[in-house]
């Protein structure tokens, strides 16, 4: 495993890639269109979010966001190369979804620093993370109605999350959900001050990473595979994954170094 840093600049496409060991860090980086998701950076993040699954040296990522807002959802205009705005086309709407699968379906966690307001499209990639970190004064907003729209897109993420009142009140009424409220109905893990929310997320990673890699991958696998199966299915299944995990090297390593009272050393087999 890598232990240098290895980062590049955001590019045309929006989006800041920086990697330390295990620790793969997405950064939108669209401060001057409150990182709202155009083409390239939906690819882009897509590209990046596809990659870790093929990738056994990363462990965890984080997504962050430059500027005040986290993400303003899809860029409706102002984009000369996007004259009708993103998600004027199927083919994009088709491109959101699949990022959106491709999060919540992640082997590899994904941990959002939410620094600033997530709306719409924005809110749905933060629902879509396995784990949250939210600043005090940053909301989760869907005003999709407000434009004649229905948050079609990012509805399903927002159900599997929010209690149907909850999910109902969000949409219907516009409303937003700030960083207190988010921690009370369990979809934000910490809140903190906004400074403090991109070494919190990290702080989190590393606790991720400190555990076996490819129990992690198995074990999250195995949550979005459970997803909605009735108990008895969802036992079996996590049943014969236990005998898997058991025949791993890092099950015998980690079962030895506890014996041992010592650290354990992963080896991802």
């Amino acid at each position: 495993m890598q232990d240098e840093v290895a980062s590049e600049a955001a590019s045309a496409d929006g989006l800041g890639v920086q990697r330390q060991g295990g620790v793969l860090r997405l950064t939108l980086d669209r401060p001057g269109r409150r990182n709202a998701l155009n083409g390239p950076l939906v690819r882009a993040l897509l590209r990046e979010i596809e990659g870790v699954v093929a990738d056994p040296e990363v462990q965890v990522v984080v997504l962050a966001a430059s500027g005040s807002h986290f993400c303003a959802g899809a860029d409706l205009g102002g984009d000369a190369a996007q004259a009708d705005g993103f998600f004027a086309q199927h083919a994009d709407r088709a491109l959101f979804a699949r990022l959106l699968q491709r999060i919540v379906e992640s082997p590899v966690p994904v941990i959002a620093a939410v620094s600033g307001d997530a709306l719409g499209g924005g809110a749905g990639l933060v629902l879509a993370c396995q784990l949250v970190v939210m600043a005090e004064g940053a909301r989760l907003h869907t005003p999709e109605l407000k434009l004649g729209l229905f948050p079609w897109m990012i509805a399903p993420v927002l159900a599997r999350k929010l209690p149907r009142n909850q999910l109902n009140e969000l949409i219907l009424c516009g409303g937003r959900l700030d960083a207190p409220r988010a921690l009370a109905l369990g979809l934000a893990n910490r809140v903190a001050p906004a400074e403090q929310v991109l070494d919190q997320a990290l702080e989190l990673a590393q606790a991720v990473a400190a555990h076996s890699p490819l129990v992690v991958r198995m074990g999250m696998q195995a949550l979005a595979q459970i997803e909605g199966m009735p108990l008895s299915a969802a036992l079996a299944h996590m049943h014969a994954q236990l005998s898997l995990n058991l025949l791993t090297e890092d099950a015998a390593e980690g079962i030895s170094a506890f014996a041992s009272k010592r650290s354990p050393t992963w080896k991802g087999r």
